[in-house]
């Protein structure tokens, strides 16, 4: 999926100027990479904010249109103010049609509410990972990446090298061995294995019960 963005050149820079441009309802960027400069640029905070809503528009290729000349970039930063719903800052990074990118892909986890170790067993299904790196042409970049529930039992994994992955895009995983994408839980079992905890859990959190305190010794009189 592609999306397309429009931008201005910016021809000032510095704190003052953003926060001059933040109060006319604009958010200062950046757009780099390639063989050319850097360019600094500035977008209308409303048409960005509601880009930004979007999943996909983090994870696909953006037709930035500067002045009637659109470059292909991928986003690559978004700084939000700590307490406000504002875009402070953006950061877009340049891509060639004829060379691979990396990039970070969401995953859909479809077929949950079938699988049998959730429908039948009651078991909680945990995520370990949330998105894959991969690496593939601009064309070839997808939206989404699906991995399938429908037959997982309580008790088992997904593993890295089990997910379908779409044509043209190959894993960029750095990690060592076989990590785990998301398993079944039986409900009351905790994490018996260290299998279905690999990765960093962002979901689905197993916590175990706090054992009270031993009672301090009575002191002698």
């Amino acid at each position: 999926m592609q999306f397309e963005i429009n931008a201005t050149q910016r021809e000032q820079q510095g704190s003052s100027a953003s926060r001059r441009l933040r109060r006319a309802g604009r958010v200062p960027g950046i757009l780099y990479g390639g063989s050319a400069a850097p360019q600094l640029i500035e977008f209308d905070h409303n048409e960005l904010y509601q880009a930004l809503r979007k999943e996909a528009f983090h994870a696909s290729i953006i037709n930035m249109n500067i002045a009637g000349a659109k470059q292909m970039c991928l986003l690559r930063d978004v700084q939000m103010h700590a307490f406000k719903l504002q875009i402070k800052h953006l950061d877009f990074q340049r891509v060639d049609a004829t060379h691979q990118i990396h990039q970070k892909v969401p995953l859909h986890f479809i077929n949950a509410d079938i699988a049998p170790g959730v429908k039948l067993s009651g078991g909680m299904v945990q995520h370990a990972y949330t998105d894959l790196d991969v690496k593939c042409l601009p064309q070839d970049l997808p939206e989404f990446i699906e991995v399938d529930l429908q037959h997982l039992q309580a008790g088992e994994t997904v593993h890295l090298s089990q997910v379908a992955l779409p044509t043209g895009v190959e894993l960029a995983h750095h990690g060592e061995g076989d990590p785990v994408i998301v398993g079944i839980v039986a409900r009351g079992a905790g994490a018996s294995s260290d299998e279905v905890v690999e990765g960093t859990p962002v979901e689905t959190q197993v916590i175990t019960e706090k054992k009270p305190a031993a009672a301090a010794p009575e002191k002698k009189k």
